[in-house]
């Protein structure tokens, strides 16, 4: 099989464009082609204000774009080219029908499939690299070949393993790579192209060749895991407040056993982002599909807990301003499901947010860099809401801080100038564990902090 010379992503997001541009620093002797129908998310990868924020992405753009590396809004002639095609689209949990808040919409999958059958010339290689369901391959192989249109294609899957925040060092050097294939000997050719792109600066024992149905059910599997163990974290920090244990301690002891290890391990007001509550529905899905009530039982209660730490959370926030907060002043602080990234999706903050508006509170937003993603999910219900840059703006006159995302910033702010200019009594709601509880209590604050008795002086 002749080496490709033009690839296609479809999908312009968070995982086609970081990875394509990886891919693109490595292969310069191949044209690769990010597109997507939203115009705007297109001339934003052609601009100097990338619609991702990830450290490290946007030098490598500048190096790539433009050379072997090209941002466009689809059309039929870049697909009639490629040699390879990379489905990155969306798959969100499905809102209507079947699986309803639990499967994978699969709807921009398949017409993005449909377009490839439709437009690409036969035996070009299509990769699935967004998450989907197990035996979707299949799918979409019967999609694709039985068109009668003597067109031929293989399907591989090759799941996406990044984490935001850290995504370009993992693509720069991951743990694994993998590339589910179909038992042909077509399908196998094809697995040692996709194999060829990655081993230009991956070691090849790094890419593993699997089944199709392996690949597809690892990265389910690999999110849920990682989520256990934050669910599992957190369910024992609500312990930890109700005595005198701390989860950081408990933490760094788990992470010193070789068995454990201490990834993962850091207690917080909840896990967000566009992978884990999904996948975790998406398998929770699979099992009651395939009759396994108490597997799929099993896998929700990690959803559960996640839920409830969110909860409990915000309801500390309330009760402990004496079961009110209305037109109180409540500075945000973070708003980024995590740090080192724009994203919100999924973020505790929508949930935390939300329960105060209710709750009639005003809010001052801060976040360093997904403050536009915030005002999108609190759009129309935002009146109550300021969204600052200004972290002065944020703290000055607050009743309380809630610390939200782990962004370095927020452990370097002079807490006692910001204490000086607070309503007093002042508070902190530290769900992220960054500050020194013990320090911001010496300063007058009292504290509530997720995993430690609650310091207060009162």
């Amino acid at each position: 099989m002749r080496s490709p010379k033009k690839i296609v992503c479809l999908g312009a997001g968070y995982v086609g464009g970081p990875t394509m541009v990886v891919m693109a620093s490595h292969n310069p002797n191949i044209e690769f082609y990010v597109t997507d129908q939203n115009v705007a998310r297109i001339e934003a990868w052609n601009s100097d204000a990338l619609p991702v924020f990830e450290p490290g992405l946007d030098a490598i753009v500048k190096k790539v774009r433009d050379k072997n590396l090209f941002f466009r809004t689809i059309e039929p002639s870049l697909l009639e080219a490629a040699d390879i095609v990379f489905v990155c689209v969306g798959t969100p949990t499905k809102e209507y029908g079947e699986g309803k808040g639990m499967a994978a919409d699969l709807q921009f999958t398949e017409l993005a499939v449909r377009d490839i059958e439709k437009y690409c010339k036969s035996g070009t290689i299509i990769v699935e690299k967004s998450t989907v369901p197990v035996r979707t391959a299949e799918a979409i192989l019967n999609i694709v070949n039985t068109q009668q249109k003597g067109k031929n294609f293989d399907v591989l899957s090759n799941p996406e393993f990044l984490a935001e925040g850290t995504a370009i060092q993992d693509l720069q050097n991951p743990d694994r790579v993998l590339i589910g294939h179909a038992e042909t000997e077509s399908a196998k050719k094809s697995a040692e192209v996709i194999k060829a792109l990655y081993t230009a600066w991956i070691n090849p024992e790094k890419v593993l060749l699997t089944n199709v149905w392996s690949s597809e059910l690892s990265k389910l599997v690999a999110n849920a895991f990682l989520a256990q163990r934050v669910s599992s974290i957190n369910s024992i920090s609500a312990l930890c407040e109700k005595t005198n244990a701390s989860v950081s301690q408990i933490s760094l002891a788990l992470g010193k056993d070789a068995r454990i290890g201490p990834r993962f391990l850091e207690a917080s007001v909840g896990f967000g982002g566009s992978c884990f509550k999904k996948d975790i529905l998406n398998l929770v899905y699979i099992a009651r599909q395939h009759g396994l009530l108490e597997v799929a039982d099993y896998w929700q209660s990690v959803i559960d807990m996640n839920d409830y730490q969110t909860r409990r959370f915000v309801s500390q926030v309330i009760e402990t301003q004496f079961n009110s907060v209305s037109g109180k002043k409540i500075a945000i602080l973070g708003f980024a499901f995590k740090g080192d990234t724009n994203d919100t999706r999924e973020s505790p903050a929508i949930y935390v947010c939300k329960r105060l508006i209710e709750e009639k509170a005003r809010l001052f937003i801060h976040d360093v860099k997904a403050l536009e993603n915030a005002k999108k999910d609190l759009s129309g219900i935002d009146k109550t809401v300021t969204y600052t840059t200004d972290i002065e703006e944020a703290t000055d006159g607050a009743h309380a801080l809630v610390i939200l995302t782990p962004w370095r910033e927020y452990e370097e702010l002079d807490y006692a100038q910001i204490f000086s200019r607070m309503a007093k009594p002042a508070f902190v709601f530290d769900g992220r564990r960054i500050v020194d509880a013990q320090k911001l209590f010496g300063m007058g604050y009292n504290v509530k902090q997720i995993g430690i008795q609650p310091l207060m002086h009162f």
